[in-house]
């Protein structure tokens, strides 16, 4: 396996505690997580706002440390790994953030955005090698020289994911990407994810709310609730069969059936 938790589970402290003396008492948002992807595998991790899916993709790429359990990293034990250890990984291990708006310096343009990504790792940061990678995603070398503000909300979701590929990472999480888009951007986007996907090998943990687009994208689906796994499976068979009631209200709440079968095409 190229990424896993074992029962695992995250605490962090109550925020909404008046703090008068001593620390904050702790909230637990995972509990007793246990998941695999594998190398080149896409998995959906879906639930409802609250479910702990985001924070359990951040928990896989170490971005949190686990209060209990492990993580591990194609065989190597990274829970509690310092950060100087950490950064060789960072190359193989990359995300891709819900809005594109916030995650982008909007003071740098496209293209020094991706140079300074890309200067970080020591890899070739000239015009030529950025204008090739938006190529990659669809945008045209002229976007180097525009800013995130002047892209529309799809082109700038194009430049996270160009961000994320052009270290050419074993594994991306990609937290809610199209949640903001519009039907036909976010159809494009997923496309372009599958097409990235084939070509590079990667393996995906793909966080969403909505079991449509994890259907049209992923091979096996992780349905979560109240921080815990309450069931997971092959992609079709849990469309086909689900065994809880919960990840049946959220099959049920797919709009229309050409809704659904239009994000298969």
């Amino acid at each position: 396996m190229l990424i896993e938790a074992r029962n695992m589970s995250l605490d962090v402290p109550d925020m909404s505690q008046q703090l008068l003396i001593g620390r904050r008492r702790r909230l637990r948002i995972l509990n007793n997580i246990s998941i695999s992807i594998a190398k080149g595998e896409s998995v959906g991790l879906v639930g409802e706002s609250g479910s702990g899916k985001t924070s359990l993709g951040r928990s896989l790429l170490r971005l949190y440390e686990p209060s209990e359990g492990q993580i591990l990293f194609d065989g190597e034990d990274i829970t509690h790994a310092a950060p100087a250890a950490l950064k060789p990984l960072r190359r193989r291990m990359q995300m891709i953030f819900q809005d594109p708006q916030s995650s982008l310096n909007p003071r740098r343009s496209i293209g020094g955005i991706l140079e300074g990504a890309l200067r970080l790792h020591g890899l070739d940061a000239s015009s030529t090698a950025i204008a090739a990678l938006l190529d990659r995603v669809g945008l045209p070398a002229s976007a180097m020289g525009r800013y995130p503000h002047q892209l529309s909300g799809g082109q700038r979701q194009r430049v996270g994911i160009a961000r994320a590929i052009a270290l050419k990472p074993d594994f991306v999480v990609a937290d809610e990407i199209v949640s903001g888009l519009d039907v036909s951007t976010q159809a494009q986007v997923l496309d372009l994810l599958r097409r990235l996907r084939a070509e590079m090998g990667m393996a995906l943990a793909f966080i969403s709310h909505d079991l449509s687009v994890v259907r049209a994208l992923c091979e096996r689906v992780v349905i979560m609730r109240g921080g815990e796994i309450i069931e997971e499976g092959r992609t079709a068979e849990v469309f086909a069969a689900p065994r809880s009631p919960f990840t049946r209200t959220l099959i049920d709440s797919i709009p229309l059936p050409e809704v659904r079968e239009n994000w298969l095409d």
